[in-house]
């Protein structure tokens, strides 16, 4: 007579299936290779989904920019006398011109990437500065530190704004000029974070054995203490180039950023308020591109936080 077992015979993985799926993960993970670092946090931000929208959507914003001026025939700066103020789809200006006759598919492919140039600039030379500074402040420690935390804290108290505004104001909206003063004024908060993250650090066995080895402070700094924050270094940077867009775009839509010639969002959005009623396209084309690059960007930092801390189940398990 024939006994059936639980989990025994050729039904065991009717009964047992979960059994089955484990052993055969184990197998896989035995004869597979073990994932590295980066491929780890590759498949946990691409099983993000909001993030791998981000992601698409901000290389989409790219490609436009980029390749956007070979779709049209007129440049950012050329103005067509005999059509002022056309709505979009008039003519061969696909959307539009605005008052003086500038082609407005041109003046929008130029200034969103103006405003990318600016934002991913200011965003790099800001995290690189704050990463420098805060690790250098958290490994000297004692009087160095002091002295480097209360300049810190004196530019805190400066009316940064203020003082952007004028500088941006006497070279007339130089963009140049404007990524200089955005990172002078823009490294400060993230330097305090990196330094109170890095006063852990300096204490730990690599960092004393350094010490002790007798390697110089600049090498400890670049070779042990910024790579272990350097996942809290590409979140800042992503979410740097957001805060950045939205900063320029302030400066310019009040009139102390980029300024004609030139073009950016912002400067496109402070000449559309004044025909809001009339030629709204002039207004709104600016700000959906202003919301969906702050939107993408937004997306990707949340992903990469995730995807970049052991502890977040967010991405799922890899």
């Amino acid at each position: 007579m024939a006994i059936n077992m639980p989990g025994v015979g050729p039904d065991a993985d009717e009964i047992r299936p979960e059994k089955a799926d484990a052993q055969q993960l184990r197998a896989a993970g035995s004869r597979g290779k073990r994932l590295s670092p980066t491929r780890l946090y590759a498949r946990r931000f691409a099983r993000n989904k909001p993030a791998l929208g981000g992601l698409v959507l901000f290389l989409l914003l790219v490609l436009f920019a980029v390749f956007g001026r070979f779709l049209t025939h007129w440049n950012y700066e050329e103005a067509d006398f005999t059509a002022l103020t056309v709505s979009p789809g008039t003519g061969d200006h696909l959307l539009g011109t605005n008052a003086a006759g500038n082609d407005v598919y041109s003046q929008l492919v130029h200034g969103l990437g103006r405003s990318l140039v600016i934002a991913v600039s200011v965003s790099l030379f800001t995290t690189a500065i704050a990463a420098l500074f805060g690790t250098t402040a958290a490994y000297l420690g004692g009087k160095a530190e002091r002295a480097m935390l209360g300049f810190v804290h004196f530019l805190l108290i400066l009316p940064s704004f203020l003082i952007i505004a004028l500088v941006g104001t006497h070279y007339q909206g130089d963009w140049k000029i404007l990524v200089v003063v955005l990172t002078v004024f823009g490294w400060m908060l993230t330097a305090r974070v990196i330094w109170s993250l890095a006063t852990s650090l300096r204490e730990r066995e690599y960092v004393t054995a350094a010490r002790f080895m007798g390697v110089g402070p600049l090498r400890t700094i670049l070779r042990h203490l910024v790579p272990n924050i350097g996942s809290l270094l590409i979140v800042t940077f992503t979410l740097g180039v957001a805060s950045t867009v939205q900063s320029e775009t302030a400066l310019s839509f009040i009139g102390f950023g980029v300024k004609q010639p030139d073009v950016s969002l912002g400067a496109m959005l402070a000449d559309g308020q004044t025909t809001l009623s009339t030629a709204p396209w002039l207004f709104y084309l600016p700000a959906i591109a202003v919301v969906l690059l702050t939107v993408a960007m937004a997306l990707i930092g949340d992903g990469l936080r995730d995807a970049l801390d052991p502890t977040s189940q967010s991405g799922g398990r890899a």
